[in-house]
């Protein structure tokens, strides 16, 4: 709930409950309690909720409210069920006197919070009318009980003590509102009810001396706008600014404070007239003692402003004198030392202060004579200014941006700090502003006559040169440097190169090529242009230099060589970087395609002529895929690096080591030494990218993956050219993935055959949908409590017209690979909805719930793939209710936003979802608990050993109720014994399938096996 929101529902709270108060009388007791303690609590939740710097003085108000509530009740108590006619002193007294000690302690808080306690000023202009009401308040309420002889001492101190309480609240009051600065609002709110307190205090005191008071009255509204303010100004946001420090700018005495002060001063001669026109003066040594010490504030007040105006006009003197200096100064330095002197001036005797200046480079596009000054907290300033002002919280800062140093030197930013007490800083900030301001003025006059002079100096020659980004040197007969250019600078690091040798400048290895430019100049050979020459510039750093000489001896103005010299390191590395980007792969910094194909053109040529063997290794990673999709393609790219570095580790310095696609590696070994080289190669290849891999997703999660790959060995000695070289390695490699990845395989001529049979499969798997030769077989789902058929998974084979009848793992990869998994999941989706929809219509199907159909990845992302299942469920008749869609945990991982906003389109149609194989992929249990799914399938491999290997039984067991807490449904696939159906009966697990209850089977014998089992279900 918003602040506003809470404070109308509070004050809302407070006005019902003050109508009940006045509107029913005999529960006012109960209502008035409420209203105090509602108003405490509220300033508790608001020291909670806006979370103030000290929470002290809003527990000290909380408790105040509860005090002053705690009197109104003892006192009701007293009166109402005790019967005790007007009970002074009593309890209840205890509780009201304990409220001012409190509330004049929670102002008194806020009032250091704020200012501090230096503030004399401030002090002084508050103790002066307070004095005044104090006085009053003496005559009109404690002097009436003090001379009532029909009062004992407790009665008279009990009594005293109310007004003494308000005059105690009246003194911190009024030096929190003359502390300065600006007031938010809780402030405002606060100052509103304890003035209303005290209002209401003088009103009931004056009603108790009179014998007028009533309880109900409409005075105690006085008290409930103390409560009602003081919840308010704790639930304002802005109450948090009552216990934060403030930079108050210095007391001014204006005129309304001025007017105050005025009427509080005369309020003892009123106070003396009017008793002497009365009765008599009773009063007198009150208002002489309250006289003196208004006077005696009055005095302070007036020393305070006359050692103020001293100061000022010395700060002011000082100003001058800096004034003067600073325009007699002829140089920076000068008007530094000025600047010093005067800062040291402004600052009172006495006062510990420090004071630092700083400069450093300007950006080049500052705007220069801008000045800017303010207070900052010395916590936050640049460590080395930090440790010399260490000692003292703020600090004064000036800064702007001056001309550099030298001719063509970078812009200078100037910065200035002065550190000393806050009072300190507050009293000479406006001379500082000034101060600074006549400082920047005098540096930007200094720069400006510099800047002219040497303008003035300097001809049309000269300023061409200094512009230029070239060096530019005049070189002597004796070789050695007569000028030199100021960019000689920014490239060589220094400037004092006029009497140097020129081959000073020039690397060892270039003196040579140097000799040769400077020679064929002066032996009239004509100008040299584009001589690329390797300088050598500050501490020895090397830097990629082009060189241009031309012969001015005879020019009486230059009268030697003009060698210009540009600096092209930059141009050079970003030709380099571009050749050897076009040479090498990105991501790993190995050599490419192109460049694997040039390297093994050399090796191959230089083989034939030294008549020796050439080796070459393909290696692909198996199942890089699947990282890709669970993972994201950042994990992908870690994985290809790490590859890449371990095959490089493993062949050595001598060997080439390209990536040469997605996932594929190229190895060549040029220099073959005996028959099995290539092969320990590749061993020692599968065996170090076996070992698991760290790689981070796009979550931060780390995954331990493994970066198996299949390896083709082929070489020369087997191969007639290039070409044919890489073709055998490459079927070498497939022949590796066909016997089951993660090995090797050296080319051998069937693999070929092997090939050519892998590429009729794929183009036949093309028209195996439209030729009708797909067919489906079904196993049966159990329910395992009840042992009925719970429902049936859908399973596709190839009725291949050679081959005969085969097994999904003998073409579904290959289905993938060449897109017709979409087609066949196509098919499989309707014939199994068009079966479903038929059994369900019969007897013997009547009963079951649900048909499973595996859906692949590259099928459920074909664009248009939730509109299909929409139309075949149309087509077909079928209750979405009856369609289980089996998924893998890769695909539900993958691009999640946009397939899990299809998972849940087709789970508001009343299709279901369940992840197929659970377990077995990269999937991290976090996602469940948010995935749109209902199902998770528990893998073979693991219901496999749960008899025999107590840590599978464990896992199985865990998954099973990670499910039921999610609300998913568990369906255990491979159950072959009777120990597996009662192991995982026992742990919950609803449902499961496999060779104990059916093989997979044809359309009627699954009706025969649906007849049978209803029948020996019905007969047990």
């Amino acid at each position: 709930m918003s602040a506003s929101r809470t404070q109308v529902c509070f004050g809302a709270w407070i006005a019902a409950l003050t109508v009940g108060f006045y509107a029913f009388p005999q529960y006012s007791m109960y209502s008035w309690a409420a209203i105090g303690l509602s108003a405490s609590a509220a300033v508790l939740v608001g020291a909670r909720v806006h979370r103030p710097a000290r929470r002290l003085p809003w527990y000290l108000l909380s408790a105040v409210l509860v005090s002053f509530t705690f009197g109104d009740t003892t006192y009701n108590v007293l009166t109402d069920y005790l019967h005790v006619a007007n009970p002074f002193p009593s309890l209840a007294d205890l509780f009201y006197l304990m409220v001012y000690p409190m509330l004049a302690g929670a102002l008194l808080i806020f009032i250091r919070s704020r200012s501090g306690a230096g503030n004399r000023a401030a002090l002084l202009d508050a103790l002066v009318p307070t004095v005044g009401l104090g006085l009053l308040s003496w005559v009109f309420l404690i002097a009436p009980y003090v001379r009532d002889s029909d009062l004992g001492f407790v009665e008279k101190a009990v009594s005293s003590g109310y007004p003494l309480g308000d005059v105690l609240a009246l003194a911190m009051l009024a030096r929190l509102l003359t502390a300065g600065g600006r007031k938010p609002v809780a402030l405002h709110v606060l100052v509103a009810g304890v003035g209303s307190l005290l209002i209401t205090d003088v009103i009931y005191g004056l009603r108790q001396l009179e014998g007028t008071w009533q309880v109900g009255g409409p005075v105690d509204a006085g008290w409930v706008l103390f409560y009602t303010a003081t919840a308010l100004s704790a639930l304002h946001p802005s109450m948090r600014r009552l216990t934060t420090s403030e930079r108050l700018p210095q007391s001014v005495t204006g005129g309304r404070r001025l007017a105050l002060m005025s009427v509080a001063a005369l309020i003892a001669p009123a106070v003396l007239l009017i008793e002497d026109l009365n009765q008599g003066v009773t009063d007198a040594p009150m208002i002489a003692t309250a006289s003196s010490v208004m006077f005696l504030l009055v005095m302070a007040r007036v020393a305070g402003l006359m050692q103020q105006q001293r100061e000022n006009a010395a700060r002011e003197r000082t100003l001058r004198i800096t004034g003067a200096d600073l325009v007699a100064a002829s140089s920076v330095d000068q008007a530094g030392a000025a600047l010093t002197n005067a800062v040291t001036s402004i600052v009172p005797t006495g006062e510990d202060h420090r004071w630092v200046m700083r400069g450093s480079d300007a950006e080049p596009d500052a705007v220069t004579g801008l000045m800017s000054t303010g207070r900052v907290r010395v916590a936050g300033l640049p460590a080395d200014v930090a440790v010399e002002l260490e000692g003292f919280e703020w600090a004064l800062y000036a800064e702007a941006v001056s001309a550099g140093r030298t001719r063509n030197g970078p812009l200078r930013h100037n910065r200035v700090y002065l550190a000393a007490g806050d009072e300190v800083l507050t009293a000479i900030e406006p001379s500082f502003e000034a101060l600074m301001a006549q400082a920047t003025m005098a540096v930007e006059r200094i720069n400006l006559t510099d800047e002219v002079n040497r303008r003035s100096s300097e001809d049309y020659f000269r300023a061409l040169i200094q512009s230029a980004s070239d060096v530019i040197l005049i070189v002597g007969d004796d070789d050695t440097i007569r000028y030199a250019s100021p960019s000689a600078l920014p490239v060589f690091g220094r400037t004092d190169l006029i009497g140097l040798p020129l081959a000073r400048l020039i690397a060892g290895t270039d003196h040579a090529e140097l000799r040769d430019l400077l020679d064929q100049v002066r032996n009239g050979r004509g100008p040299r242009d584009g001589v690329d020459l390797t300088a050598v510039s500050g501490e020895d750093l090397l830097l990629q230099v082009e060189c241009t000489c031309r012969d001015l001896r005879d020019d009486p103005a230059v009268n030697g060589l003009v060698v210009t010299i540009r600096d092209v390191t930059e141009r050079r590395r970003l030709e380099n970087d571009l050749a050897h980007q076009a040479y090498h792969d990105s991501l790993t910094g190995l050599a490419n395609r192109a460049l694997f194909q040039n390297r093994l053109e050399n090796a191959a040529s230089y083989a034939a002529e030294r008549r020796h063997e050439v080796g070459v290794l393909f290696v692909d990673l198996d199942d890089f895929k699947e990282v890709n999709d669970s993972l994201g393609h950042a994990a992908g790219d870690q994985l290809l690096s790490v590859v890449g570095r371990r095959i490089t580790d493993v062949v050595g310095p001598l060997a080439t080591v390209a990536r040469t696609g997605g996932d594929e590696f190229a190895v060549l070994i040029d220099r073959i030494s005996d028959a099995g080289e290539a092969e320990r190669v590749a061993d020692r290849i599968v065996a170090a990218l076996a070992e698991s891999i760290d790689v981070t997703d796009a979550t931060g999660a780390v995954h331990q993956i493994r970066g198996a790959a299949s390896v083709g060995i082929a070489t020369s000695a087997e191969a007639a050219g290039i070409s044919e070289l890489l073709r055998r390695a490459d079927v070498a490699m497939y022949g590796a993935k066909t016997e089951g990845k993660n090995t090797w395989q050296r080319y051998e001529d069937e693999m070929h055959d092997a090939m050519l049979h892998r590429l009729e499969m794929r183009s036949a798997l093309n028209d195996a949908v439209a030729g009708g030769q797909m067919r489906l077989r079904y196993q049966p789902i159990i329910d395992l409590p009840t042992g009925e058929v719970a429902g049936l998974e859908a399973l596709v084979r190839w009725q291949h017209p050679v081959r005969g009848l085969l097994g999904p793992n003998e073409f579904i990869e290959l289905s993938e690979e060449n897109g017709s998994v979409v087609a066949i999941g196509g098919w499989v989706l309707r014939e199994a909805l068009s079966t479903f929809a038929h059994w369900r219509r019969i007897e013997a199907g009547s009963h079951m719930r649900y048909v499973s159909v595996n859906v692949s990845a590259r099928q459920f992302r074909t664009p248009g793939f939730v509109d299909e299942v929409r139309a075949v469920l149309a087509e077909t008749g079928a209750d979405p209710h009856w369609l289980l869609l089996e998924v893998t945990e890769s695909l539900v991982l993958h691009d999640v936003d946009q397939v899990w906003r299809d998972l849940r389109e087709l789970r508001a149609m009343g299709v279901r979802i369940a992840i197929d194989d659970f377990g077995t992929g990269y999937s991290s249990l976090s996602y469940l608990s948010s995935m749109p799914v209902d199902v998770l399938k528990i893998d073979k491999s693991f219901i496999d050993d749960i008899l025999h290997n107590p840590q599978q039984m464990a896992l199985v067991e865990t998954i099973v109720s990670l499910a039921r807490t999610l609300e998913l449904a568990v369906v255990a696939e491979g159950i072959e014994l009777d120990g597996h159906r009662a192991a995982l009966t026992g742990m919950g697990c609803s449902y499961g399938q496999g060779y104990l209850f059916s093989k997979p089977v044809t359309a009627d014998e699954f009706l025969e096996y649906l007849r049978m089992r209803n029948s020996a279900v019905a007969h047990h």
